[in-house]
């Protein structure tokens, strides 16, 4: 069996407020919220995955709410921005929609032969708007590094990546894939390491396509050097970690079974849907979690 990565599964960043978090990416930035759970190893907090109508991998991002945690502070061995892809004619219009809801943004400059759109999110997190005719959902995310050679070489001899451009301190790497998710950004980064915590990106997940390729990568991994976690059940897809050479937490995640597990299509994000060996403490869990209203799409 030949192990493959299919592109970027999520990006999971911490967050303040749950409810601003809400009206930013949902309301502002028209993602969907398509599943409202908890964080498996902290209950007491939310975990907010938004994306597509469907919740497609490669269309999902998600936050750890954590009321009361410290801000952090960006730096090498850290992913510094997510960029979602809109359409190559949107620019303008998502410059005015930015302004209508008070969002400052840089732009739109080039950045190889695409129109960006830069601004950050309520708790100052670094997200784009990429104007392409790539597949809709994440287009790529940044990767700082302070020696990328290291981080390349996992990206291209191990994950399948190739270096397609390069511009200064930035080097672009893609998959031969049409899917969301299948760039990645490399900056070579001179600053001091960052300090994870709220405003800041706390891992990546990567896509492979099953759970008998999932454990081809677990057993693979160490023999590269690198040492992964166990198994651990996410509901909506299983996950090992590990740390790739500049110090960022790497996921591998799996496809299935995905977000319409445990409800419909349509009811996606609509109740806190807890994993089966939490829905004993239902009740004091949802004593603790705010209470989340869905903005009025505009």
């Amino acid at each position: 069996m030949t192990k493959q990565i299919l592109g970027i599964h999520h990006v999971t960043a911490i967050c303040s407020d749950a409810q601003r978090n809400l009206e930013f990416y949902s309301g502002v930035l028209g993602l969907r919220l398509v599943k409202r759970t908890v964080n498996f190893d902290d209950p007491g907090s939310y975990h907010l995955y938004y994306g597509d109508s469907a919740g497609h991998p490669g269309t999902i991002m998600t936050f750890f709410a954590w009321p009361g945690a410290e801000r952090g502070r960006i730096g090498s061995s850290q992913v510094g921005a997510t960029a979602f892809t809109i359409p190559a004619d949107s620019v303008s219009y998502w410059m005015a929609r930015l302004r209508e809801h008070g969002v400052s943004f840089e732009g739109p400059f080039e950045r190889f032969g695409e129109q960006v759109l830069a601004f950050s999110d309520p708790d100052g997190m670094a997200v784009e708007l990429v104007a392409s005719s790539s597949a809709s959902g994440i287009h790529s995310a940044t990767l700082l590094e302070s020696n990328e050679a290291a981080t390349a070489a996992l990206l291209t001899d191990t994950f399948g990546f190739k270096l397609v451009q390069k511009n200064g301190n930035r080097s672009r790497y893609a998959l031969e894939s049409s899917d969301p998710g299948s760039m990645v950004d490399v900056v070579e980064s001179k600053s001091p390491v960052g300090r994870i915590a709220v405003g800041n990106i706390h891992h990546i997940a990567w896509r492979t396509p099953n759970d008998e390729q999932q454990l081809e990568w677990l057993r693979a991994l160490p023999k590269l050097g690198y040492h992964p976690s166990d198994v651990r059940d996410r509901v909506y897809f299983h996950s090992i970690y590990f740390r790739e050479p500049g110090g960022i937490l790497f996921e591998i995640a799996t496809d299935p079974p995905g977000f319409a597990f445990d409800e419909s299509l349509e009811d996606l994000g609509s109740a806190i849907k807890l994993p089966p060996w939490l829905e004993g403490n239902r009740r004091q869990i949802e004593q603790v979690l705010p209470s989340l209203e869905l903005p009025v799409k505009a």
